[in-house]
Formats: structure tokens, C-alpha cells, sequence
């Protein structure tokens, strides 16, 4: 019984954290990208989006990416690491390699991420082995020279699931962001070049709490780091070399990889032995792509799930509104389907005078809103704003929000 309680509290908790992207700018719509999103509600990995391995790399010595420690169950997608019973020797990148423990990739098979936000909800394994989301480029691109090239890489949470006495153990305490700008000059010599590092501890360890980590890649100069849909940092990337270095499209990766020794200790024979601290747990992954926000798109697949938290609310409540003005303001929406919304104005015993629709697509849009034809309120009198969200055919408000205001004429 008392197993059962533990496992129902552990599912309530995990669920009581609802993630929406960022409130999208005026005009726009946030939709889902599903070439990049994933509820790992199967049984098995989605072969048709995922790569069980990396497909360019075996992993760092002596951490092996095998097929076989990646598992999907329970509504999560579980990557667990293990210690090999022999010495694995692998001949690659023109010399031979010792590999010992295995861990676990999962890359998407398309290399088209490009400008949107991408967030990943999981808890770390409790060992020294890394739990990380990130994106990188699949090929090389010219430089600005011709005879130089470079390659990207944006780390939008890497962590371990324990402290420990070694120089990267904050990698523990909370979210690391970094932005790789992988430089190879005319004489063919490479550079790491970083933009400044985001970091954020949190309340509790990566490993111990379930945390919802995402990045909005804003454009080929900027991203915005968010943890729990609070922003932690923006971060202009690295440009001495290219004005506008984020300029390439990317693939995503979900991986649990050996540090270097001795910057983060090796895991313990121990701790990758055993099922309660050997094993990272991935309960989604989403991606989200901005387009105009009266723009029809294709429904999504996953529609009927509890992508967006739905919601409606005002962007700015005006106390006062004046003839010559109108009543203008925005408020953004968030649904899950298409529906519509009733814009009503009331006056102070509740009587409508004026009410009009709109239609809303499905995700998270901002919208403008002006009312200029206000002839039929009075002056000094207080009126009643209010916007009520409804399934298009349907009766029962799914969300609504409202605000007074005094009319001036």
C-alpha cells in the first residue's frame, strides 16, 4: 500500500506543473512544432522522429551511447546508465577508444530546428552522469572568410544529479545554459566560442524534482533561457567573427554522457547499479514555431492533450477611454483548439451594449483590439470589458477575463 501511495504522489506532482512558451509578440501565434515534440506516452521510442543513438558520435570516453539503455514507459522516455561488465574498445575519429560505462542518446532525425522556442520537462539521474536538452548543427557552414567554417551548438540545460568534490559540482545546483560557436579558422585551427554562461540554481537538485527547461532562439543574435516559464537570462551571442552567427538550422538531443574527469567525478560502480539513482526521466519534449496569429494551420495531433494551459487574459486593463481614442488594448489567449471568442462591453447594471466575435486558432496568440464605435456609452459613466472564451458550438466558457473602465466623452 504504501509503494502505491508513494507512486500516486510522485504522478500528482510531476503533473501539477503546466508549461506554456512565452507570451508570443503582438500580432503572432505560438504553434507546435511537432517534428520536435514528443508526449512519450507509447511504448516504444518514435523511430520516425528519433534516433536511439547519435548518429555522428559514439560518446565521451569511457561514457558509450547504446541503443539499449534508452526505454520509453509509464509516460516517460528513461535513458539509464550502467556499468559494463569488460572494457569496450571502439576504433573511431582515427584512433582507438575505452569505453566502460554506457549511457544514452536520443537525436531528432530532422536537422531543421531553427528560430523558435524549445523546452524539455525532466528529472536528472542521481549520479554524476549528465541529464542534458540541447541543440547542435548537423554539418559545417562557410565562414565569413570562404576558407573557414563553423559549426553551433545551444545548450539549453545540461546537469548531473549529484554534488560531490569536484570542480563542476554546481552542475548539480540548478540550470546551465551555454552557446557554443564552433570556430575553425583558415589554418584549419578550432575554437570554442562561447557567449557569457547562463546559470540558476534551484530550490531543490535536478535529480530530486521534476523541472521544466526551455530556450527561445529568438534570431541568429539572440536566445532567452526560461526555467518553470520564468525567464532566467537573454544572452546575445557570440559575434566577433560573424554579425549574426545562430543563422543555421539544428537538430535536438536528449543525452546522458560521462564528464571529464577530472572536472566531474566518474559515477560510481554503485550508484550506476542501482534502479533508484541510475536512470534520467524525460516526460516531454515540445518545440514551437511563431506565425501570424489569424494564419489557419494544419490541427495538431495532439490537439485533444493539455498542450496549452488555457487561458485569456488582458496585456493592459485602461482605467480611463476617451472618444477620441477608442478603447484599445491586446490580450492573449491560449487554447488547445480552434474556438472563438464573445467581446462584450457592459454597462454598470450589467445590460450589454455592445458585443462582437471573434475567431481564435488553436495555441497561444496575442491580439490587438480596438473598439472605435463607442457611441453608445455615455459620458463619466463606468463600463465593463470582458472576454469570454468558448469551443466554437459550444455553451460552457472555457476561460475569461475582464476589466472596468470610465467612458469620456
Amino acid at each position: 500500500m504504501k509503494n502505491s501511495i508513494t507512486a500516486l504522489l510522485f504522478l500528482f506532482n510531476i503533473f501539477l506543473m503546466v508549461a506554456d512558451p512565452p507570451d508570443p509578440p503582438i500580432g503572432k501565434r505560438w504553434i507546435l512544432n511537432e517534428t520536435f515534440s514528443d508526449e512519450f506516452n507509447g511504448t516504444t521510442l518514435d523511430t520516425d522522429k528519433w534516433y536511439d543513438y547519435h548518429p555522428k558520435w559514439i560518446g565521451r570516453e569511457p561514457g558509450i551511447f547504446l541503443p539499449s539503455q534508452v526505454s520509453v514507459s509509464n509516460g516517460f522516455m528513461q535513458i539509464t546508465g550502467k556499468k559494463l561488465k569488460k572494457d569496450t574498445i571502439v576504433k573511431a575519429y582515427g584512433r582507438e577508444l575505452t569505453f566502460n560505462i554506457a549511457g544514452g542518446a536520443v537525436i531528432s532525425k530532422s536537422n531543421d530546428a531553427f528560430f523558435g522556442y524549445y523546452e524539455c520537462k525532466f528529472k536528472a539521474a542521481k549520479t554524476t552522469m549528465s541529464t542534458t536538452f540541447w541543440l547542435s548543427t548537423n554539418q559545417r557552414a562557410e565562414g565569413p572568410n570562404g576558407c573557414d567554417n563553423y559549426g553551433l551548438e545551444l545548450d539549453i540545460q545540461e546537469c548531473i544529479g549529484r554534488t560531490g568534490d569536484f570542480n563542476g559540482t554546481y552542475f548539480a545546483q540548478g540550470m546551465n545554459s551555454n552557446s557554443h560557436f564552433w570556430y575553425s579558422d583558415c589554418d584549419k585551427k578550432k575554437h570554442d566560442l562561447r557567449a557569457p554562461q547562463s546559470k540558476i540554481k534551484t530550490k531543490t537538485l535536478p535529480s530530486q524534482d521534476f523541472y521544466t527547461y526551455g530556450g527561445w532562439w529568438h534570431d541568429a543574435s539572440e536566445v532567452s533561457y526560461y526555467i518553470d516559464d520564468r525567464k532566467v537570462k537573454s544572452v546575445h551571442f557570440y559575434s566577433d567573427i560573424k554579425k549574426e552567427p545562430f543563422d543555421q538550422p539544428m537538430h535536438v538531443n536528449l543525452v546522458s554522457e560521462t564528464y571529464p574527469f577530472p572536472w566531474i567525478s566518474l559515477p560510481t560502480d554503485e550508484e550506476l547499479a542501482d534502479p533508484k539513482k541510475n536512470s534520467c526521466y524525460y516526460d516531454w519534449v515540445r518545440a514551437y514555431t511563431l506565425v501570424d496569429v489569424d494564419e489557419k494551420t494544419t490541427p495538431s495531433q495532439y490537439s485533444n492533450q493539455q498542450i496549452f494551459n488555457e487561458n485569456i487574459f488582458f496585456t493592459d486593463k485602461p482605467q480611463s477611454v476617451s472618444k477620441k481614442e477608442g478603447l484599445k488594448t491586446s490580450y492573449i489567449y491560449k487554447a488547445n483548439k480552434d474556438c472563438e471568442v464573445i467581446i462584450k462591453v457592459m454597462d454598470a447594471d450589467k445590460k450589454m451594449v455592445l458585443q462582437f466575435n471573434e475567431n481564435l486558432f488553436a495555441g497561444c496568440g496575442h491580439k490587438s483590439l480596438s473598439i472605435q464605435k463607442l457611441n453608445k456609452l455615455k459620458n463619466n459613466q463606468k463600463y465593463t470589458l470582458k472576454l469570454i472564451v468558448k469551443e466554437q458550438n459550444k455553451k460552457k466558457p472555457l476561460t475569461q477575463d475582464e476589466f472596468n473602465f470610465t467612458y469620456k466623452s
